[in-house]
This record gives structure tokens, C-alpha cells and sequence, in this order.
């Protein structure tokens, strides 16, 4: 497989090709009131896991390209404090942070500079190559995770 080939399955990956929906598609239309809403014992709710997914996104991005990178404290560091959005811009502010990081990571992955196998140079073995794979895989499981707690809530069409 080509070096082209191999960052096009990627880019395709990342952007939620295959068997995974994008981003815009699981957070699409989740009207405000519901962005806060539980299901029992669920603890989980959609603020949650999109706060989520952004945290982790930034984290792995920021690890992938920055030496002075301090992760947050896990497992509470990649959480927010509180089940809906704490104000009226948090919502859209988190949904365009994690569009952004989602583009940073896919300029890393496009940039034909960028060895995909090289170990990080402050990893201990990662490779460009794991963290978007990483990084693909972590949004694919928590978007799924997202449309289940939707439909739960009766917030999602087919």
C-alpha cells in the first residue's frame, strides 16, 4: 500500500467513513432541552459525551504534536462536572472546538511531511499512525454511544 493510499483510509476513518456516522450527523438536531436529558441510571447524557469526545480528541491531538502537552487527570479530567450545558453558548462552543481538533488532526494526517510511522519523539512508541487510529476508534465508539442515548431519549430519526 502507498503512503497516499494508507493517509486516504485514514482521512476516510477520521471523517466517519464506513460502518461509523459523522459527527454532524449524531449531533445534528438534538433540540437544547435534550442535551442534558438522562435515561435511569445512565450517566451519560448527550452534554457528557460530547464534552467528552472533545476532551479526548484535544488530548490525543495535542499529545500527537506538542512535546509540553499535559494530559488531563484520569479518569475526571475527560468528563465535565455537569450533566447539561452549564451556559447558553457551551454547546456550540464544544461542537465547533471538536470540529476544529477533528480538521487539525486530518491537516497531521494529510501533511505528506508528517511520517506516520515514526515513534513520537515524547512517547513511549506511540506513532501518528496509533493516535489517529485512536482518536478515529474513540469517536466512532462515543457517537454510537450518543445516537443509543438519543434514541432512548426519542430525540433521534432513522
Amino acid at each position: 500500500m502507498s503512503d497516499q493510499a494508507l493517509r486516504d483510509h485514514l482521512l476516510y476513518l477520521l471523517k466517519g467513513g464506513g460502518a461509523h456516522l459523522n459527527f454532524d450527523q449524531a449531533i445534528g438536531g438534538l433540540p437544547a432541552e435534550l442535551r442534558g436529558a438522562k435515561v435511569g441510571d445512565v450517566s451519560h447524557t448527550a452534554w457528557r459525551l460530547l464534552e467528552h469526545l472533545r476532551i479526548c480528541q484535544w488530548d490525543i491531538l495535542e499529545f500527537s504534536r506538542n512535546s509540553s502537552h499535559v494530559s488531563p487527570d484520569f479518569p475526571d479530567g475527560y468528563w465535565p462536572e455537569t450533566d447539561a450545558p452549564p451556559g447558553a453558548g457551551s454547546w456550540q462552543n464544544s461542537v465547533a472546538a471538536f470540529r476544529a481538533d477533528l480538521q487539525a488532526m486530518i491537516d497531521l494526517v494529510s501533511d505528506p511531511v508528517t511520517d506516520l510511522f515514526a515513534p513520537i519523539p515524547h512517547g513511549d512508541g506511540q506513532t501518528i499512525l496509533r493516535e489517529a487510529l485512536l482518536l478515529a476508534d474513540h469517536n466512532a465508539y462515543h457517537l454510537g454511544q450518543l445516537v443509543f442515548l438519543r434514541r432512548c431519549i426519542g430525540a433521534w430519526t432513522d
